[in-house]
């Protein structure tokens, strides 16, 4: 009797779970996030202003979010990172606790650099052999105002406020 209880329990549990994320999934467009379509940045609103200025700016004919701003050293990698943003950013969103204008952490910034370089590498040569680039390592630090970004802040979403 005690087992059929738990099993009951246990089964109720984990079909209010699934059905529950499964609600959500499709609420949320979840399939989108697996895409490199850069219209599922917009989702949430707070990506608009992003995402409009990338349809205008330079790199729109070249690249997508995803090539910026997922590494491309390994696919483990690459997932890892698409689902802690995914996760940091609904958990953002949903909670409301995000700075406007929207800000990179430094380690999506080493990320973002390091494309940067893959792309651009052979151009920069000369610049990053001296050292004179690259995102600090410390958290407090302004990580958007160092690497290729300091000078080069509107390439990929124009303008910034």
């Amino acid at each position: 009797m005690r087992r059929r209880i738990v099993a009951i329990l246990a089964s109720t549990c984990i079909g209010t779970l699934a059905g529950a994320g499964s609600y959500t999934f499709f609420v949320a467009h979840g399939a989108s996030y697996l895409s490199d379509d850069p219209a599922t940045c917009v989702n949430c609103h707070i990506m608009r202003e992003e995402y409009d200025g990338w349809r205008h700016g330079s790199h729109h004919a070249v690249a997508t979010c995803n090539d910026c701003h997922l590494p491309h050293d390994n696919l483990l990698h690459k997932l890892f990172v698409k689902a802690s943003n995914g996760y940091h950013h609904s958990r953002a969103f949903t909670m409301q606790d995000f700075a406007e204008p929207i800000r990179i952490k430094p380690s999506n910034a080493a990320v973002l650099e390091a494309n940067c370089q893959r792309c651009h590498g052979e151009l920069t040569a000369e610049i990053t052999n001296h050292g004179t680039l690259g995102v600090p390592t410390d958290p407090t630090q302004g990580a958007d105002l160092y690497g290729c970004v300091r000078c080069h802040q509107g390439v990929g979403h124009g303008p910034t406020r």
